[in-house]
């Protein structure tokens, strides 16, 4: 079955309104609630979490390990929903690499045959040609010399790196991995992380679950999952210094809320009681002057926010902000409360937040003197 030619996925991933629910004696439990994602190719992508929030179920919808209770996944054009199970093995094998977290080996087969498994499976290559084949990516992985020995010969680092090996048996555009560092020491991990890294400048799209922050910030995109939801990519970007907790404290706190053109979102002179970020259009900051003009000394833009100085520094804002004239504008508000209690918790955070202020303090003195 064939989505309609205007359904056509325009990104190399796309999950669409993808509700995932399992029935068990204890009644429903919905891992996924109406999720919207889009991956595109040559990104390094990783998804973040806290355990039990969605984000090996979100993978396992882009691999057909599991299926959507309702909605629709895309991946390399396929609408992987719709395939059967006879189906689903044939395009696995052929279009996707996955790496899990216990590597997965067959412990009988030596480390070039268990790289040589999956061209045998698909039948993609010459069958005088894969034993060569199997020896290259070996080598790209640095462990063509140890070809030959058993995977419990080799340490979980390098078992690992096989695993890669594997994955990439059948030139697939794309690799998911969940968890892939999740059994290695830090060393270990930030050479995987390396592989991976390589792997994507040399034209491969990598998605992958990880628990670690900090590997997380070096991907070139993150996707933050919790309860269910994917949390606003520019809510990441803006918080993006707090960790699993906080991120996840962070997105059951926020309230979207809607503004029309021309809207004044805070006024200046009025108590805070918010901190906004953008994620939608384009918003002015305008200071008063002492003679009563105004005079707008900044715009910003989606992954950019606002509200934050009197919150910090207490008082009323400093400033009015505006939707701008053209379109509407959308944003998520965050409590004074909440915003107290990251800026706290976060020292990275708070740093970051306070030479925003320092900044933004500097052009509100400037354009007020002018």
């Amino acid at each position: 079955m064939q989505a309609a030619a205007t359904d056509a996925p325009q990104h190399l991933v796309e999950i669409r309104n993808v509700v995932k629910a399992y029935e068990s004696e204890a009644g429903t439990f919905t891992a996924l609630r109406g999720v919207d994602l889009t991956v595109d190719a040559r990104q390094f992508v990783a998804v973040i979490g806290k355990s039990g929030s969605g984000k090996s179920t979100l993978i396992n919808m882009i691999t057909g390990i599991d299926r959507p209770t309702s909605g629709e996944v895309w991946v390399d054009g396929t609408p992987v929903h719709t395939l059967s199970e006879g189906q689903m093995a044939k395009w696995r094998g052929r279009r996707l690499g996955i790496v899990f977290q216990f590597f997965q080996l067959l412990p009988t087969l030596s480390l070039i045959e268990n790289i040589m498994l999956p061209m045998d499976f698909c039948n993609t290559y010459p069958r005088g040609e894969r034993r060569d084949r199997a020896l290259h990516l070996l080598d790209q992985v640095g462990l063509a010399d140890r070809a030959d020995k058993l995977p419990s010969a080799i340490s979980g680092g390098q078992q690992q790196r096989v695993a890669i090996a594997r994955a990439l048996a059948n030139d697939p555009p794309m690799i998911v991995a969940d968890e892939p560092t999740g059994n290695l020491d830090s060393k270990m991990a930030a050479s995987i992380f390396e592989l991976f890294d390589e792997l994507v400048r040399n034209g491969k799209t990598i998605v992958m679950v990880t628990h670690d922050n900090d590997l997380a910030a070096r991907a070139s995109r993150s996707v933050f999952v919790a309860d269910g939801q994917v949390v606003n990519e520019y809510v990441v970007t803006a918080l993006h210094r707090l960790d699993v907790d906080q991120m996840t404290l962070a997105a059951s706190k926020l309230t979207p809320v809607k503004y029309q053109p021309g809207a004044v979102i805070v006024r200046q002179g009025d108590e805070a009681d918010l901190f906004y970020m953008i994620t939608k259009g384009q918003v002015g900051v305008f200071v008063q002057q002492p003679g009563g003009s105004e005079v707008q000394v900044a715009t910003l833009n989606s992954g950019q926010y606002f509200g934050e100085i009197a919150l910090m520094r207490g008082g009323t804002r400093t400033a009015t902000v505006r939707a701008a004239e053209d379109a509407d504008v959308e944003v998520m508000a965050l409590d004074r409360d909440t915003f107290g209690s990251l800026t706290e918790d976060s020292y990275a955070t708070r740093e970051e937040i306070d030479e925003v202020i320092r900044k933004r303090l500097t052009e509100l003195g400037v354009a007020a003197a002018s």
